[in-house]
């Protein structure tokens, strides 16, 4: 299985993460996503996903100046977007506790 397949749900929660306390605009938020490991994110992924985040209302926008040439789209998180985060932090504890769960367990019977 490829870890783009994979890291599709879950893509959603982790830029929710990043912007939680930040103000960031498209290209930064694809460069923190790579320096937080995720190597394989693009473009292509990332754009359309912060149009659907503020589409359903958990980011909001404000385009700003640059000097370094057209304005920048800056997103930050919404009261339903921190809401929303928090939810997928649980969900997240919740799947990884039982993954590790079958892991352990599989890794023990074929160890």
């Amino acid at each position: 299985m490829k870890q783009t397949q994979l890291l599709k749900g879950v893509l959603e929660g982790c830029v929710l993460l990043i912007v939680l306390d930040n103000e960031v605009y498209g290209y930064e938020m694809i460069q923190l996503l790579k320096e937080n490991g995720f190597t394989e994110i693009t473009a292509g992924t990332v754009y359309p996903l912060l149009q659907k985040l503020e589409k359903q209302g958990f980011l909001s926008s404000v385009l700003k100046y640059s000097p370094d040439g057209p304005n920048r789209k800056y997103y930050h998180t919404t009261e339903k977007g921190k809401m929303h985060c928090q939810e997928f932090i649980r969900q997240w504890n919740i799947l990884d506790k039982n993954v590790n769960h079958l892991i352990d367990l599989k890794g023990e019977e074929h160890g």
